[in-house]
């Protein structure tokens, strides 16, 4: 599948148009209740509502529990993005955002590629945030130590939960319904940093083409969109992992077998970890060098797309051999180690 849907990119974050008379969260309920879907003016008309505060909470539930009975569209997804961009925290960074990848890769991060990882508190509690926790970096750092660690140790955490005030507005209700929402795919398109790269893994195969989507409509220069037939939000080892690209405006899909590169077929048992404690364990083991495993393969295969998605390798392959020599030659553990103490600085 090829598709192109090139346009003049926005900035990173560009406010969003007057959408006053796109209606707010009355017309937007009116569009959901009629079974139709919703114009990228009409969301961010009922997200600008939602995040200034205007909205009912009443209204706000109605509104995430009737999106959240279909997959999103590429529009909806786009407009919700635009209003999160709008109104985030940034970090202000002298880092070119062409150049900022979003996504965890260590590897990548050692091998001179620039990654502001735009994370949260995850569900099974050993997610990025915890997990960067343990190993001692300082996830609740102000915006100008992020920018500082970005700056000097190419990587910095940005933690949602201080970037995005105004979604407190619809915290409570997100609370109480107590499913995901349309909110939980936006994270990754508002990176605060104004990141334009970006490796992104969705739950659900539906979801590939609308993210990528809106992501090329929200001017990324280069990303990739992925999910694994076995389940996962990421490159799989245990299965194969199909691929949308976002070349500057174009879409075009791949399938990726890891028996292709040369990794061992596992089980996402052996990848899964059993509590914070060895999932930080399992992640220091990788990026140390003395994990060489299922999980060094899986944070291998991540890295080395997160460096294709950087412009710096023109193929996996090539990225897993870089990753790999990040790896191996210590890098990786000094990038750790640098934004451990920069963040606590």
């Amino acid at each position: 599948m090829t598709t192109d849907r090139s346009q003049p990119a926005p900035p990173e974050f560009e406010p969003p148009h007057d959408v006053q008379d796109a209606g707010g969260l009355s017309a937007a309920l009116a569009v959901l209740l009629a079974g139709d879907t919703l114009t990228d003016r009409q969301t961010a008309a009922a997200f600008e509502t939602i995040m200034t505060g205007r909205a009912h909470h009443g209204e706000i539930g109605a509104l995430l529990g009737l999106l959240a009975t279909r997959i999103p569209t590429a529009q909806e997804i786009l407009g919700a993005a635009r209003v999160m961009r709008a109104h985030v925290e940034r970090v202000e960074s002298r880092c070119d955002p062409t150049s900022i990848v979003d996504t965890a890769g260590t590897a990548g991060a050692a091998d001179d590629t620039v990654v502001a990882k735009h994370g949260n508190r995850s569900r099974t509690g050993r997610g990025s945030a915890e997990v960067l926790g343990k190993l001692g970096v300082n996830v609740d750092a102000d915006r100008a130590t992020q920018a500082r660690c970005l700056d000097e140790a190419g990587i910095c955490f940005c933690f949602a939960i201080h970037h995005h005030p105004a979604a407190k507005h619809a915290m409570p209700v997100r609370l109480a319904l107590g499913f995901p929402t349309l909110f939980n795919l936006l994270g990754p398109l508002t990176n605060p940093a104004g990141a334009r790269r970006q490796l992104m893994g969705v739950y659900d195969r539906a979801l590939l083409e609308p993210i990528a989507t809106a992501l090329a409509e929200l001017g990324a220069l280069r990303a990739m969109v992925v999910h694994s037939d076995d389940g996962l939000d990421e490159i799989s080892i245990t299965a194969p992992t199909t691929l949308l690209h976002v070349r500057e405006g174009t879409l075009s899909e791949e399938r990726l077998d890891p028996a292709a590169l040369g990794l061992a077929r596992t089980t996402l048992a052996e990848l899964t970890a059993r509590d914070l404690d060895h999932a930080t364990a399992m992640v220091r083991g990788v990026i140390d060098g003395t994990e060489r495993g299922p999980a060094r393969d899986m944070a291998l295969v991540n890295a080395a797309a997160t460096l294709l998605v950087a412009d710096e390798v023109d193929s996996i392959e090539a990225g897993l051999q870089r990753a790999t020599e990040a790896i191996d030659d210590g890098r990786a553990r000094e990038t750790l180690a640098k934004l451990v103490a920069m963040s606590r600085s």
